[in-house]
Order: C-alpha cells, then sequence, then structure tokens
C-alpha cells in the first residue's frame, strides 16, 4: 500500500475531535478510500472481525472487559491491518469510521456489520435485527460488503422474522453487486442463555437455511465455525465459506493447527478472526497475525 505523506496524521487521541468539529470528514474520507476487488489472485481471504463490541460482548476468555477500551481495541486493530496478508475488516459503523479516519482501510476489503440487536445476555437476544448497516449504506459509502448473523432457533416464534430480515438484506446486497456474509447458527435456549449448536449435523442444517436466503446467491458467503466433521460440513454447499474464530479457548497452536487443516478444504476460502488474533494470550498482535496470513495465503501458494 501506497502511504500519502501529503494526509496529516491522524492518531486515536485525534478522533473525537475530528468527529465534533468535522463529521464531513468521515464521509469525504469514505468517498476518497482506494478500493480493491474481493479476492487476489489466490482467491483467499483473511479478514479481521470487529463487531462484537456492538452486540455487548465484550469479553475475551475469562475477561468479561477485554474490549472495553476502544483506544486499545483500535491501536490491536491498526497493528493487525498493517501486517501482510490481511486483506480486510469486518465491523460495525463506530469502529469502521474510527478506522477510516486513522488511515488504514485504503486497499482493505471492508464488511460492514448489519445485525446487532440480539444482545448478550438479553432476554431478545434471539431476535437479531438489523441495527447498524443497511445494503444502502454499505453500497453509499463504498464497502465491500455486508455480514449478518442468523441464529435459526426452532422453538423460538421470532426466529422467522430474522430469517425474513435476513433474506431482504441477502436480495438488496445483490442487486447492488456486494457480497453478504451470512454467518448462520442452529441454536437453542439453555438455562436462560442462548448456546450455539456446534456439531455437524447441526451446522449442516444451519448452512441449509442460510444458502436459500434472498436471490440471486451469485453474492453470497458463509462464515462458518470449525466443527468437527468438518469436510462433510463443507461438502453441505458450494459458496464460498470464510471459516471464523470465535473466542479463543486452549491453546493456541492447537487453534492454528486446526484451521491450516480447514484451509486445505475446496469451499473454505480464509477465516475471520477477532478476538483470537487480536487478544492473543502472549498479547503479541502482529506475531499472531502473521501466523494466520501464512495459513491462508500460504497454503495457496
Amino acid at each position: 500500500m501506497t502511504i500519502d505523506t501529503t494526509k496529516p496524521r491522524v492518531s486515536v487521541a485525534d478522533l473525537t475531535d475530528i468527529r465534533t468539529r468535522e463529521p464531513r470528514r468521515i464521509h469525504d474520507a469514505w468517498a476518497a478510500r482506494h478500493r480493491r476487488p474481493i479476492v487476489g489472485p489466490d482467491g483467499r481471504l483473511l479478514v479481521i472481525a470487529a463487531d462484537h463490541p456492538a452486540r455487548g460482548a465484550l469479553g475475551v476468555r475469562s475477561d468479561g472487559v477485554a474490549m472495553a477500551s476502544r483506544t486499545e481495541l483500535l491501536e490491536r486493530l491498526a497493528t493487525a491491518l498493517a501486517r501482510p496478508g490481511v486483506d480486510g475488516v469486518l465491523g460495525t459503523p463506530d469502529i469502521l469510521d474510527d478506522l477510516l479516519l486513522l488511515g488504514v482501510l485504503d486497499d482493505k476489503v471492508v464488511v460492514g456489520s448489519m445485525n446487532r440487536g440480539g444482545l448478550q445476555g438479553a432476554s431478545f437476544e434471539l431476535d437479531d435485527r438489523f441495527t447498524a448497516y443497511r445494503a444502502a449504506d454499505i453500497a453509499a459509502f463504498g464497502l465491500e460488503g455486508g455480514k449478518m448473523l442468523t441464529r435459526i432457533c426452532l422453538d423460538d416464534p421470532g426466529t422467522v422474522e430474522t430469517l425474513q430480515a435476513s433474506a431482504a438484506a441477502v436480495s438488496a446486497l445483490a442487486e447492488l453487486g456486494l457480497m453478504a456474509m451470512i454467518e448462520p447458527f442452529l441454536s437453542v435456549r439453555r438455562e436462560g442463555r442462548v448456546v450455539n449448536l456446534l456439531d455437524p449435523d447441526s451446522t449442516i442444517k444451519s448452512v441449509a437455511i442460510a444458502s436459500g436466503l434472498g436471490a440471486p446467491s451469485a453474492h453470497t458467503w458463509l462464515k462458518l465455525p470449525v466443527v468437527d466433521e468438518l469436510p462433510r460440513v463443507m461438502d453441505s454447499t458450494t459458496l464460498p465459506t470464510l471459516l471464523l474464530g470465535g473466542d479463543p479457548q486452549g491453546d493456541p497452536n492447537e487453534t492454528y493447527a486446526a484451521w491450516g487443516r480447514a484451509l486445505d478444504l475446496p469451499a473454505v476460502r480464509g477465516l475471520v478472526v477477532g478476538r483470537a488474533l487480536l487478544f492473543p494470550p502472549n498479547g503479541d498482535v502482529a506475531a499472531a497475525v502473521d501466523i494466520a496470513a501464512e495459513l491462508v495465503h500460504g497454503a495457496a501458494r
């Protein structure tokens, strides 16, 4: 990426002042952002996820407020996005606008998170309403696509509204020629908590349901967890798929090994990872991101 040295350098400390005095700079910066194709020659993507806070999900491992500091989160994101092999970022408008002002979104794939209404731990958590980007916003600001969380609970009548909203978003994005990234789960309530079912058969069922949402499916991608029997799961779709990292648990080396095995599957086209790379146990964001980048892009050489 070529850095334009004629532009004044913006730091995290400047963001509130810019938002107060010059909010128009955000609109102008989106219009001026240098864009790129969604995939390069190897057809793979490494995307950093940063849409957790807007759903009230601030925890990483045992730290329930690990992502509470916006300054720290932005600094970690800027470090990740500067590493070779990182293709883009997934986030809500507040985070993406900050990253834009910091000058780290040129030549990156930018995916807007669309539905953050199902707040973590809320009685209405499965009501995944669209409260962030709309398809029209994604097109107007020049983002490459939109992502929707689509949790499917067969015991919750509200699920049908989530499916309808996701289908409408897929169709609206497709009409504009933009990526629609669906993150489906078959979910249940257990002891008052929403639990995503991560066994192979449940994942396959969620894939089948999500794949049929909206029309046409030409721009639909999936975002799926790494589960057991992943080859059988991936045989259930021809849609390009990015695997998610989730809340990191256990030995990071085991996680990296699982990602490496999964990336050998034909439908798997990369990773969308947030907490596992932004908050590694040893604190070295750059090193964790470099490992993921080598797994995604080195495997395609």
